[in-house]
């Protein structure tokens, strides 16, 4: 799947070190683009990366953490017209650790919010987190 595009944004908190928000983002995304925006005291960290070879990491991780069918289930809740979207936690990933997250209320310092946009989200949820069962 060439036309694979990966986003992923995390907040960067002025309580945290902006390296280990950079840190945990390329646990997950190895390669990426990284950029920082804002200009408050909440500055985002936003990921780029292109190809679904972007995805190897994370889907080795899922294989890894033998977390396939959990992670399944949430990409298949976060399937959207245009690709899938999912969020991670920020602190597992800085772990080198793959957990899910909710978008707002789980952790303080709120999650990876991860954004795919493909032509076959079905088919890219086939490749991350095959059925195990």
């Amino acid at each position: 799947m060439p036309d694979v595009e990966v986003l992923a944004e995390a907040p960067i908190y002025p309580t945290e070190d902006p390296e280990r928000v950079r840190r945990a983002l390329e646990n997950i995304l190895p390669g990426a683009e990284l950029e920082v925006r804002g200009e408050g005291p909440v500055r985002v960290l936003v990921a780029r990366a292109r190809g679904r070879e972007a995805l190897s990491k994370l889907r080795a991780m899922v294989r890894m953490e033998r977390i396939s069918d959990a992670f399944r289930a949430a990409l298949l809740a976060g399937l959207r017209p245009w690709g899938l979207e999912f969020y991670l936690n920020k602190q597992a990933a800085y772990a080198r650790r793959l957990s899910l997250s909710e978008p707002k209320g789980e952790s303080p310092l709120g999650p990876i919010r991860n954004e795919v946009r493909c032509p076959d989200p079905e088919g890219l949820v086939d490749w991350l987190a095959p059925r195990t069962g």
